[in-house]
């Protein structure tokens, strides 16, 4: 199933993406998607509405260097364990939304990422158990001011301003991340190809050593890092996220201000 976040007359909801006879609608659900739902059978056409990001997190997680040929483009080792860092809630937008080019920033890039969407709260989650606590997956861009990044100590501002997590444009729950296509395209050149199969630690091996240090709630995000092929993105550029199996996120650079 595809969840998607979406505002209609001035109401936010969550509903399932299906296909209709003349494009894509949204089935509303009744609740929330963390927990036993129903379908209402009212329906609204994609076309109509304005998707959200799919979920607003409590914190984002991501994971840094976990495709050997992205730690080898930017002159480093793949770390012996996973380096984490967090962006908060403020980063966050939805597919169609402004990614804002931050002022203190004049080298920006896309990395194009699968992410990880919690379904139940966990802690210390066995590798057996980690299928159980996710809901499903989403495209992601972990928008990067890498100069900033070179700078600075800590990746606080290089990765956590405002804007620079775009997640959507929905949670597929039906998805496997062993080997999905990931591919990244700016002005609709590609930049970044690779695949989830490429990743050094998988998704499994990310929860647990997460959740072996902290609480994951429900709608938490871990982003599980980017291939190769990482670059500069320029006011006025369409970015856009692709992966296999979920759909593409896409959003427009835009001066902030």
């Amino acid at each position: 199933m595809r969840i998607a976040r979406f505002s209609i007359d001035g109401n936010v909801a969550f509903g399932a993406v299906e296909e209709g006879p003349d494009g894509l609608l949204l089935d509303i659900i009744k609740g929330i998607p963390y927990a036993d739902f129903e379908l209402s059978g009212t329906k609204v056409p994609l076309s109509k509405v304005r998707l959200l990001p799919p979920v607003l997190p409590n914190k984002v997680v991501g994971i840094g260097r976990n495709y050997a040929e992205h730690a080898a483009e930017l002159g480093n080792e793949v770390p012996e364990v996973p380096v984490a860092f967090f962006k908060p809630t403020t980063s966050v937008i939805g597919s169609g939304d402004a990614i804002e080019y931050p002022s203190f920033s004049e080298e920006l890039h896309h990395e194009a990422e699968l992410a990880v969407v919690i379904g139940r709260m966990c802690r210390e989650v066995p590798r057996e158990r980690v299928k159980d606590v996710i809901l499903g997956y989403t495209c992601a861009n972990d928008v990067t001011a890498r100069d900033a990044q070179r700078r600075e100590k800590q990746w606080a501002r290089a990765k956590g301003f405002d804007t620079s997590c775009p997640l959507g444009p929905w949670i597929e729950t039906d998805f496997d991340p062993a080997d999905a296509v990931v591919q990244c395209t700016v002005n609709g050149e590609q930049r970044q190809l690779g695949r989830t199969s490429e990743m050094v630690r998988s998704v499994e091996d990310l929860i647990v050593h997460i959740t072996e240090a902290m609480t994951l709630l429900p709608g938490d995000v871990v982003l599980t890092g980017t291939p190769a092929g990482v670059g500069p993105l320029n006011v006025g550029d369409e970015v856009a996220v692709t992966i296999e199996g979920i759909g593409t996120l896409t959003n427009k650079v835009i001066k902030r201000g």
